[in-house]
């Protein structure tokens, strides 16, 4: 007797959407929310929301924590995490003023990038040498450097005093070089100042980003565009990410791990102490205990926010430094207007979750959106001390909004050893 033994066909796998965001979704959020902020700014009569002078704030305080949060995506895309962030943009900022005020403002450039590149050459012998947890060797160097920088800024600035420098704080360092747009600029403000819907809003953004615009900031876009060129279109790129993916993969590929992982945490650093040197010679001309603020920090939280790649980074980056500058224009009016867009995209965000059937976060959404609705129209202004801690609540509510979709490099603060991995 024979028998017939038929075999079914393997369902093919159901297609899976991808999480990257394509080109036309990209451009319909950055119009739907221009759009938003063109309405808010016409029915609260708070100019400043799309003002030149707003956006080149924002877009100055941008910078250095685009720069920590690329220096972050360099090291974690190779497998180790980079909490010393902080720390290594102290760095730059003290040796980058210390060196400036002596030799000029590109060698203290140079100078400072080297600091943050050696405090994450450190980073990298404590974790990928020596196996020590990536929090801990972080947070370390972020103690280490404050207490280094704070104890020689009373060794060499206290002497300087006759060049106005302190205990806390270095002699003013020379400017960098900053361009205008010719005729560009001064055209745009002419269209700001109509307060025209839309015509006027995008005239003011242009208008800060083509207006006093400093070298380290054109670098650092340069910067961030080559980072996405140089991590995913070059065979170096690959092989470093994938020290991040599998580097026991990669090292029967014939990668030296080793090697990867020390130049993407230098890189890092260098990157964070460029982030530092902005701060000292272009925010402030001058070396100040404490200047970096937590920007490290936040500049990981943009990092996060932007899925572990430079476009995403760019995006939440450009987003806390434009609620840090909120504090330098009229923040609380300024604040006071944005409630409204807030509680909009509140409500935005509970249908959508109920739509998704999710109710318990919908409604919590809405809730709020009631919340921020009557605060919104009880009040007038937002208080000062609510205004500087801007960029912290929006640095939570970011992380708390964003998370459920991200996905971090596979091992990423995991130890490796030749040979084994995990």
């Amino acid at each position: 007797m024979s028998a017939t033994v038929t075999a079914e066909k393997a369902a093919p796998p159901a297609p899976t959407r991808s999480r990257r965001m394509s080109l036309p979704r990209v451009l319909l959020l950055l119009s739907g929310a221009l759009l938003a902020l063109c309405a808010v700014r016409v029915i609260t009569g708070a100019d400043n929301i799309t003002g030149s002078s707003q956006i080149a704030a924002a877009l100055s305080l941008a910078v250095p924590i685009g720069l920590a949060g690329l220096g972050g995506l360099w090291a974690e895309r190779a497998g180790v995490v980079n909490i010393g962030l902080e720390g290594m943009m102290i760095l730059g900022t003290f040796f980058g003023a210390w060196a400036g005020y002596q030799w000029g403002p590109w060698t203290g450039v140079v100078v400072g990038v080297l600091a943050g590149a050696i405090g994450g050459l450190v980073h990298a012998v404590a974790t990928v040498s020596f196996g020590v947890d990536h929090i801990i060797s972080g947070v370390a160097i972020n103690i280490l450097a404050l207490g280094a920088t704070s104890y020689l800024a009373k060794r060499w600035f206290e002497p300087l005093s006759h060049l106005g420098a302190s205990p806390k704080q270095s002699p003013a360092v020379d400017d960098l070089p900053s361009f205008t747009v010719p005729g560009l600029s001064d055209g745009l403000k002419s269209l700001e100042s109509h307060h025209w819907f839309l015509v006027s809003d995008v005239a003011g953004i242009l208008g800060g980003l083509v207006t006093n615009v400093s070298a380290l900031t054109a670098l650092t876009v340069l910067l961030v565009v080559g980072s996405y060129f140089v991590l995913w279109r070059t065979p170096f790129g690959l092989r470093l990410r994938s020290c991040g993916e599998n580097p026991l993969a990669a090292e029967s590929l014939g990668v030296n791990v080793y090697l990867y992982k020390y130049a993407a945490v230098a890189t890092s650093g260098a990157l964070a102490g460029l982030g530092g040197v902005f701060l000292a010679m272009v925010r402030s001309h001058i070396y100040n205990e404490g200047q970096t603020g937590g920007r490290g920090y936040i500049g990981l939280a943009a990092m996060i926010f932007g899925n572990w790649r430079p476009g995403g980074l760019a995006a939440g980056a450009g987003l806390f430094g434009y609620s840090d500058a909120l504090q330098l224009r009229n923040g609380g009016t300024t604040v006071h207007a944005l409630l409204l867009l807030i509680a909009v995209v509140l409500v935005l965000l509970a249908v959508w979750k109920i739509y998704r059937k999710s109710y318990l976060t919908g409604a919590v959404s809405a809730g709020f959106a009631v919340l921020v609705l009557v605060w919104y129209f009880m009040t007038d202004t937002v208080p000062n001390e609510m205004v500087g801690a801007t960029p912290y609540v929006v640095t939570l509510l970011v992380m708390a909004l964003a998370a459920q979709k991200l996905r971090m490099p596979k091992y990423n603060n995991k130890p490796y050893r030749k040979g084994q991995a995990g």
